[in-house]
């Protein structure tokens, strides 16, 4: 290996193994493909020997271009007692035909005793023959010392013994693995500085996340030599996870100056998060450093205020590097800088001294104080914001309407009905519609009604979600709530807010709103 941190991708072995994610070949080949596209070094597809899945997955990914990155096949040491040769685990790995092989042996004394209830001595051949034998057929062999810290903790010669051998079999690199996930960043620099001088094979990391220190306990890792860093996208993996190469990635090439992926893929770092998340089903943790719709995100006053001027005073990396976006929050804590960034997204020019900022933010605070919240539904706060600048153009008036929910003896459910009036372009509509609910009533009445004036428009607005929340519990049934309706045109998507203490014209509110933006947005682009 020459002076490079190499980027060892496990997603698709170590990553399926965490709770309620669950890949088919299918997905192992996607996110395989992404992988490459993101220039990651090495892809651990999986375990040939263990199931038909990943032995299927190394069958057609042979078939497969890939650019950049090495499939890996992962698997163990022979057995106790048997030769190399005629260990099946280790002849599938030969025979998944890929040019990279990772196999793990035991480090932790307790392990091989009480696990594989072999000699220690015995462990230690196991290590060697098993490297040694796919040596033999030219693979690039990695050696993944498992509970190598802990078993370092419990007999440190013993555990030093274990990847000597594997040196000396001839391993091209030693992953040293935190398998329980309990090692403190102190104990890696100490129990690394040892390892440094005991082999010369170049070191690798595998950390596991059940203390939040794995991204931590890798960095240290490369701080102190290691050229090779194991973890999975997001984070994924059993228990609480593995080191999340999410952030591994942006700190060791955009902080640290190393060289890990190439440069140009670097801002498609989220999407690739995004993408492995849709594939697993997972939503996606806003949270997430780096990568999270919220790591680049201001809500106070002062901190938007402060970088209008500078984004460095709150922001350690600009959010493009990773193919983030800066997002200003609306809320009662929103000072004036925050409206007029805000407004500047949508085109409207503002300062933090006019009138119609103040307005804006007095706006804000009284309708925060009756229960509404522009967090979730900036759709909202863009409406109320041309609403008070007089840069909105109505599209329909509403009169009124009534919902009637009916249940009838012999149904299985209730018959929901929406009766309504609006005037669009000076005539007014009747109409009548059927839901599986109030809201969706409604939703159908107010369509019905405005089909004539916007007929392709409205094929493309969709109701895609829609919540309630209650806001003082402590009122019983007179409690007021908070609609929140999520909409999408199929190429964006935006929420809307109404609160009421009637829970059906919160959601009527919140769905006009969306109706509104929608109409509004898709005016716009017609006209661009």
């Amino acid at each position: 290996m020459d002076n490079k941190i190499y980027i060892y991708d496990t997603t698709l072995r170590d990553g399926s193994q965490g709770e309620g994610i669950s890949f088919s070949v299918e997905d192992k080949l996607k996110i395989a493909c992404a992988l490459d596209n993101a220039g990651i070094d090495y892809i651990e597809g999986g375990w040939p020997g263990s199931n038909p899945k990943d032995a299927e997955f190394f069958q057609r990914i042979k078939s497969m271009q890939l650019n950049h990155s090495k499939i890996a096949a992962f698997g163990s040491t022979r057995r106790g007692g048997i030769k190399a040769e005629d260990d099946t685990n280790l002849r599938a790995l030969i025979d998944s035909e890929t040019s990279v092989i990772t196999i793990f042996g035991k480090t932790w004394d307790l392990h091989v005793t009480e696990a594989l209830r072999v000699s220690l001595e015995e462990n230690l051949n196991m290590i060697r023959d098993s490297i040694s034998f796919l040596n033999s057929y030219g693979k690039e062999v990695f050696y993944d010392a498992e509970h190598f810290f802990d078993g370092y903790k419990s007999n440190p010669e013993y555990a030093i013994e274990t990847i000597k051998a594997a040196s000396e079999a001839g391993a091209k690199c030693i992953i040293l693995c935190d398998t329980n996930g309990g090692v403190l960043p102190s104990e890696m620099k100490t129990i690394l500085d040892v390892v440094k001088n005991s082999v010369d094979t170049p070191i690798g990391i595998h950390a596991h996340n059940d203390s939040e220190l794995a991204t931590a306990n890798s960095i240290i890792a490369v701080q102190e030599g290691a050229v090779q860093v194991q973890g999975t996208i997001n984070g994924y993996g059993e228990r609480c996870g593995n080191a999340n190469l999410c952030s591994i990635i942006p700190i060791l090439q955009l902080k640290m100056g190393i060289n890990c992926v190439p440069k140009e893929t670097m801002p498609n770092l989220m999407s690739l998060s995004a993408y492995v998340d849709e594939i697993a089903n997972i939503i996606p943790n806003d949270r997430q450093p780096f990568v999270g719709r919220s790591a680049f995100t201001h809500k106070a006053g002062v901190h938007v205020d402060a970088i209008m001027k500078n984004s460095k005073t709150y922001e350690h990396i600009e959010p493009e590097a990773v193919g983030n976006v800066r997002r200003v929050l609306i809320s009662e804590l929103a000072g004036a800088s925050s409206i007029v960034l805000k407004a500047q997204r949508y085109g409207v020019d503002l300062t933090k001294k006019s009138p119609e900022t103040r307005e804006v933010l007095k706006q804000i605070a009284d309708l925060e104080k009756d229960g509404f919240s522009f967090e979730g539904a900036e759709a909202s706060f863009e409406l109320m914001l041309r609403k008070s600048l007089g840069s909105f153009v109505k599209l329909f008036d509403f009169k009124s309407f009534r919902v009637i929910v009916e249940q009838r003896g012999t149904d299985p459910e209730p018959t929901t009905e929406a009766t309504m009036r609006v005037i669009c372009n000076n005539e007014e509509i009747l109409t009548v519609a059927e839901g599986d609910g109030p809201v969706h009533a409604l939703d159908n009445a107010l369509r019905k009604a405005l089909k004539k004036f916007y007929p392709e428009e409205l094929k493309r607005i969709k109701l895609t979600d829609f919540k309630v929340r209650v806001l003082n519990a402590k009122d019983g049934t007179a409690a007021g709530v908070r609609a929140i309706v999520e909409s999408t045109d199929g190429e964006s998507q935006w929420n809307t807010v109404g609160v009421s203490t009637n829970i059906i014209e919160a959601s009527w509110l919140a769905l006009v709103e969306s109706l509104e933006y929608g109409l509004m947005q898709l005016a716009k682009k017609n006209n661009s």
